[in-house]
């Protein structure tokens, strides 16, 4: 390799350095400094709450009994990050919706349940690295529950449409990586502690992928190459 190709690579792998350190620069500094969020994500969603009760069958008479217990999730929401450790979320969440159903001596059963509300977290972050981070949170629910039942022969409807506006609790894990200082990709697992009409207490776990936009990251400044020097003679 002549001494011109080797300036030559050596201004580009410069200027290939300094964009880098540009760009790790300026998320490192967007972590530190307090800013709006906003997100959206969708994946999966497993219920499991109590089979739909037995009121009125005679003990013994059910023949069969089960449920549909996973859906298609998804939530949007916005949030406030106060420092590199800490910030708040406040959404909006549908996790699906839930069939249920047994059959006995005395006829059939089947309920159907959807649940949507709004969610206030707090959320805890720790990075690794510049673009890495493992998420926590805690947090509240507002939930709407819908219910629906129809029956046939002497079992029961249990009041058929019901609806219940109820208050519960949640928890998640997640990791979020940095494409850039505005944009991210953020995987979660969370827990949602609810209340069913029909059957009463249980959970809905999600797993959700989504993308995560900032407001107010600095810009990445472009590092340019110098043009090569001129041959040697």
């Amino acid at each position: 390799m002549t001494v011109g190709k080797y300036s030559r690579f050596a201004y580009r792998l410069g200027a290939i350095g300094l964009a880098v350190f540009g760009a790790t620069s300026a998320m490192a500094q967007f972590a530190a400094t307090p800013h709006w969020y906003v997100g959206g994500s969708a994946g999966r969603a497993w219920a499991d709450f109590e089979h739909a009760p037995f009121i009125g069958v005679a003990p013994g008479t059910v023949r069969t009994l089960g449920d549909e217990d996973r859906d298609t999730a998804f939530k949007i929401f916005g949030g406030y990050q106060f420092t590199p450790m800490f910030s708040a979320e406040f959404g909006y969440f549908d996790l699906g919706r839930y069939d249920y159903f047994y059959t006995a001596t005395a006829g059939s059963f089947r309920g159907e349940s959807r649940f949507q509300g709004l969610n206030l977290d707090l959320v805890g972050r720790m990075p690794f690295g510049d673009r890495f981070s493992a998420l926590a949170r805690i947090g509240g629910v507002y939930n709407r529950a819908r219910s629906s039942v129809t029956t046939t022969g002497t079992v029961p409807t249990l009041g058929g449409s019901q609806r219940e506006n109820s208050l519960g609790v949640k928890v998640g894990l997640g990791l979020e990586y940095a494409f850039t200082p505005q944009l991210s990709v953020r995987a979660e697992v969370e827990r949602y502690r609810l209340e069913d009409p029909i059957r009463r207490r249980g959970n809905i776990d999600t797993a959700t992928l989504g993308l995560v936009y900032r407001f107010g990251a600095p810009t990445v400044t472009r590092v340019v190459a110098p043009p090569p020097p001129p041959p040697p003679p």
